[in-house]
C-alpha cells in the first residue's frame, strides 16, 4: 500500500459491470475496513485517464459492443498496463480478461487486439456456456473452492506464461474450442481463468469476491505486501451461508 489509504480503482463500470461485479471492489473495502485498514473505492469512468499508482483494480464483464469500447480505451490510455508492470494486484472478470490478452474474436468475427498483460487468446467456442461453475484453485495460497457463475460465448486458449486460476469441478471453464471438443470425454480435465504476474482473470462471476472472500484477502494480501494468513480474522457468517448454499445447489462439498 503506497499510502495510508488503500485505493481500490473500478475500471470502467459503465461497460464493464455485468451480473454486479463492481461490487468485487465494495467487498474489498469492506474486508480491509473491517480490519482497521482504511480504504476507498476509486470509479474510473470511461472519461478518465487510468491512474498507474493504485493500490488494486477491478475490471467486470460486460456485453460486446461495451467490451469493444473498453479494449479501445484502455490501448489509448497505459496507466493499466503501467499498474500491471509495477505489479500492482488486478482481478479481471469475464470480457476483461479477454481485453487483457493478447487479441480476441468479437460477435462480428473480427479479430480484435488486446493489452496483451496476459498470454492469452479467445475465439468463439459455438455454444455459449451459462450456469454455477465450481472450481479447485491451482494458485498458491488458495485451498477453498471457488464458486460463481458464467456466462461466455468465448473460449479462451491459454499460452506458455499463463497458467489456469483453476480446475473445473462444475461447469466449462475457460471453454477453449480444445476443452470443447473434449468435454463429452469424462475423462477430460478442464480449467478456468488465467494468472500471470499480479493479474488475475477469470469467467467467475457473482460477484466473484462476495462468494470467494479467500480470493479477496489475496489480493488484500498482495495489495498490503503481507501474506494472506498475517490478515486478521473476521466472521461474516452470511457469505459463509451464500457460499454453502451455492455450493450445495451443484452438489459439491468444501473440501477444507
Amino acid at each position: 500500500m503506497s499510502e495510508s489509504v488503500l485505493r481500490i480503482g473500478v475500471v470502467y463500470p459503465e461497460v464493464l459491470g455485468t451480473y454486479g461485479d463492481t461490487g468485487n471492489a465494495t467487498v474489498l473495502r469492506e474486508r480491509a475496513v473491517r480490519r482497521g485498514i482504511p480504504a476507498e473505492v476509486m470509479i474510473i469512468g470511461l472519461s478518465d485517464a487510468i491512474p498507474s499508482d493504485l493500490d488494486i483494480y477491478v475490471l467486470g464483464g460486460g456485453e460486446d459492443t461495451a467490451q469493444a469500447l473498453a479494449a479501445s480505451r484502455m490501448r489509448e490510455h497505459r496507466g493499466l498496463v503501467e499498474a500491471a508492470e509495477a505489479r500492482r494486484p488486478i482481478l479481471a472478470i469475464c470480457a476483461s480478461l479477454q481485453v487483457l490478452g493478447e487479441r480476441y474474436t468479437d460477435a462480428g468475427g473480427r479479430e480484435v487486439e488486446g493489452l496483451g498483460l496476459l498470454d492469452v487468446v479467445t475465439r468463439p467456442r459455438g455454444r455459449r456456456a451459462i450456469g454455477e461453475l465450481v472450481e479447485r484453485p491451482l494458485l498458491a495460497g488458495l485451498t477453498h473452492l471457488l464458486t460463481g457463475f458464467e456466462n461466455h460465448g468465448g473460449g479462451t486458449t491459454l499460452g506458455p506464461d499463463a497458467r489456469p486460476l483453476g480446475e473445473v469441478l462444475v461447469g466449462v471453464g475457460n471453454g477453449s474450442v480444445e476443452d470443447s471438443l473434449e468435454a463429452d470425454d469424462s475423462s477430460s480435465v478442464l480449467y478456468e481463468g488465467a494468472v500471470q504476474g499480479s493479474i488475475i482473470g477469470t469467467y467467475l462471476h457473482g460477484p466473484a469476491l462476495a462468494r470467494n472472500p479467500q480470493l479477496a484477502d489475496y489480493l488484500l494480501a498482495e495489495a498490503l505486501g503481507v501474506n494472506p494468513g498475517e490478515l486478521a480474522e473476521i466472521e461474516m457468517p452470511l457469505v459463509e451461508r451464500l457460499r454453502s448454499e451455492r455450493l450445495e445447489a451443484v452438489g459439491v462439498e468444501e473440501e477444507n
